[in-house]
């Protein structure tokens, strides 16, 4: 699906980012996730710009949307979200998101008023107790902060033990690498409870970058949410079932009505 006729700029603070909107009616946001952009979403914004207003953005540092001068953390980039969807006149609405995108909603929820109804796909925000292999890296971490002080050979060494320690996410952040690590290092489960909107979440039993039993202690915390699992998928259950996806999410926001 093709946004160049309906894409614009927005600008908010110094800070810039691309945004799509499309369609009519009761709006509905749709947000990537990290490392993503607005084509990321594109079954989702086809599906639902049918029955509504969509706008979708690239945040801030992904997509056409430059990165942040600084590092931010979630709390930047929900009020970025919230005063970049002022700027086009949206002030409240329902939210479709995935990853990192829904760990920003989450915050948007539990903080305000602008989401109505949110849908977290595969959504990041709980932090995982550190495992064997966390605990090893750091330590080759250390290492290699100790390495880059003994001049080019050092650094050399250091360089090499980052790229094999390093996740994928991390290896490929580059200027948002100090906006990754803040992200990462955020646990919203205080949050949780806050969100006081029906909140449906939508995982694969095969996501490998945030299990499902993450998702079941959403579920759990979230006074109003209910849990839908796509057996097989992965992170990206929203694409791996795409049809199905879109039925849910539909059949969520916009209820029949009832004779």
């Amino acid at each position: 699906m093709a946004f160049e006729d309906s894409s614009t700029t927005v600008e908010v603070r110094g800070q810039r980012a691309r945004l799509v909107d499309v369609g009519s009616g009761d709006p509905v946001v749709v947000l990537h996730g990290w490392g993503g952009r607005i084509e990321s979403m594109a079954p989702v914004v086809h599906c639902l710009a049918g029955g509504g207003r969509v706008v979708a953005l690239d945040l801030p540092g992904f997509g056409e949307s430059p990165a942040p001068v600084e590092a931010w953390g979630t709390a930047d980039y929900a009020s970025f979200v919230r005063d970049a969807l002022a700027s086009v006149g949206v002030d409240r609405a329902d939210f479709v998101a995935h990853s990192f995108g829904a760990k920003t909603s989450i915050y948007l929820a539990a903080t305000g008023d602008v989401v109505r109804k949110l849908v977290l796909a595969g959504s990041s925000g709980l932090r995982r107790p550190p495992s064997v292999r966390a605990r090893l890296r750091r330590g080759v971490s250390r290492m290699g902060r100790i390495a880059g002080r003994l001049g080019p050979p050092g650094r050399a060494l250091r360089e090499a033990l980052y790229r094999r320690i390093a996740s994928e996410d991390y290896r490929n952040a580059g200027p948002l690498r100090p906006t990754f690590v803040k992200v990462v290092n955020e646990d919203l489960s205080d949050l949780l409870p806050k969100v006081r909107v029906p909140t449906l979440l939508v995982w694969g039993t095969e996501d490998d970058a945030v299990p499902v039993a993450h998702a079941r202690i959403m579920e759990k915390a979230i006074p109003d949410a209910g849990l839908v699992l796509f057996e097989g998928a992965g992170h990206f259950a929203y694409l791996d079932e795409a049809d199905r996806f879109c039925r849910i999410v539909r059949h969520f926001l916009r209820p029949p009505a009832t004779p």
